[in-house]
């Protein structure tokens, strides 16, 4: 045990150090954990979920397709005709970032919402610093709200055994969807008086027009069967990465119809990124070693000691311990690492897992608003508004960052509990 611990300690904190090569760090480990016996090799297959790795794949090459075909674009320039001024503007798009990133990775969110920013401020001539961080923040928070709205969410139905529809409503209550809608909606309030004094007209510019509407079908495919697939009783347990890489094959055919060009899905291949895949493999390994060594158990054993064996103690311990953590933690390889810990936790205490389950997707996943590196989005944002000419300083993100977090987590923190928790 300590072996596999001090392994993965040195991983986690190579992960940290080296962001750039995180996949091959996470693959490096695995295969030392593997060699020395720690996860044993007729194991290791077992510890690979590959239902999430279609999942993810699928969906990235199918989103890649709908941004190609500029629907996104079409829809913020809806919403800006729509709008009276630069303060409902901001905040529109900041909800439209949301609710796309609800179905959409999170990072595609913010690189299709941010240029229509850009295109406002630079239009006004004001700085699109505080749009940018908003839209970034918002399509962070939304991406705990379904299924395939962001990788934690991914590998929380796999853990879980959760379908789409589970996200909605589970055991006859109302899931997790509605619970960051609440914080979305509460959050916009924390927007509006930011973005106050932002009054001034926009004059609506020619709409973006759309060259394919197909992709938008498949999107909305991948939403319909996934929720027709939890119907199905007794269903493989690759069903839903089947789905996902499926309409994903259908998009690549359709690019090849009307480009008439073979070379033409390699435009669409080569984007999808291959990189997180490769790197939750090889987490998925890793945690495999540290489970098998009894780690995880031990962990959760100091944790539910911690919490003196009060679930509502254990329960907040998690949530905000997430909150701070993935501030300036990526989420990914924290929740991968704690998934099975608050497994064991429920075990341990005698209690259902899905209120530490969800406390824990809304502290890791909304704890990384805080800070502009604690989500991916927030690096995208940061990156678009850098090639700009604009540095923004993590005081200046902070200043939206840290009461657009509190309200959607203290939100979400009050209504699992009250929902699962009691």
């Amino acid at each position: 045990m300590l072996l596999a611990l001090i392994i993965f300690i040195i991983t986690y904190v190579s992960l940290l150090v080296f962001p750039k090569y995180r996949a091959y760090i996470a693959m490096a480990s695995a295969i030392i954990f593997i060699v020395l016996n720690i996860l044993p090799y007729e194991k290791a297959f077992g510890y690979l979920d590959f239902n999430v790795l279609m999942m993810i794949a699928g969906t990235m090459g199918i989103v890649i397709l709908f941004i190609e075909s500029k629907m996104p674009a079409l829809l913020a320039d809806l919403i800006i005709e729509k709008t009276p001024n630069v303060k409902w503007a901001i905040v529109s798009l900041a909800l439209f970032a949301g609710i796309i990133s609800a179905f959409i990775d999170n990072v595609a969110t913010v690189l299709m919402i941010a240029p229509v920013a850009l295109n406002i401020a630079k239009k006004l001539k004001i700085s699109p610093v505080p749009s940018i961080i908003a839209i970034a923040i918002s399509s962070n928070l939304q991406g705990a709200a379904t299924l395939v709205g962001d990788t934690t969410s991914i590998m929380l139905g796999s853990v879980a055994h959760m379908d789409f529809l589970d996200f909605f409503f589970m055991e006859g209550k109302i899931g997790i969807f509605w619970v960051v809608e609440a914080g979305a909606l509460l959050t916009m309030i924390i927007l509006l008086y930011f973005f106050r004094n932002e009054t001034t007209f926009i004059e609506p510019t020619k709409r973006t027009e759309v060259n394919s509407y197909f992709p938008s079908v498949l999107l909305a495919g991948v939403v319909v069967l996934l929720i027709l697939a939890s119907f199905i009783p007794g269903r493989p347990a690759l069903t839903n990465g089947y789905i996902c890489m499926s309409l994903m094959v259908i998009g690549l055919i359709y690019k090849i119809v009307k480009t008439k060009k073979f070379s033409s899905i390699f435009s669409i291949v080569k984007e999808i990124d291959f990189f997180t895949i490769l790197l939750l493999a090889g987490l998925f390994l890793v945690i495999g070693g540290i489970t098998e060594a009894g780690v995880i158990l031990e962990i959760s054993e100091i944790i539910s000691n911690i919490g003196q064996g009060s679930p509502f103690m254990v329960y907040t311990i998690i949530v905000w311990a997430s909150v701070l953590i993935s501030a300036f933690v990526d989420n990914i390889p924290y929740v991968a690492t704690m998934l099975p810990v608050t497994t064991q936790i429920a075990t341990n205490l005698g209690i259902t897992p899905y209120v530490l389950y969800f406390g824990l997707l809304i502290g890791a996943t909304l704890g990384g608003n805080i800070t502009p590196i604690g989500a991916s989005a927030n690096i995208t944002g940061i990156g678009i508004l850098r090639k700009e000419g604009y540095e923004v300083k993590a005081k200046e993100f902070m200043k939206l960052g840290i009461p657009f977090t509190l309200t959607a987590v203290i939100t979400g923190y009050i209504l699992i509990w009250v929902i699962w928790g009691i």
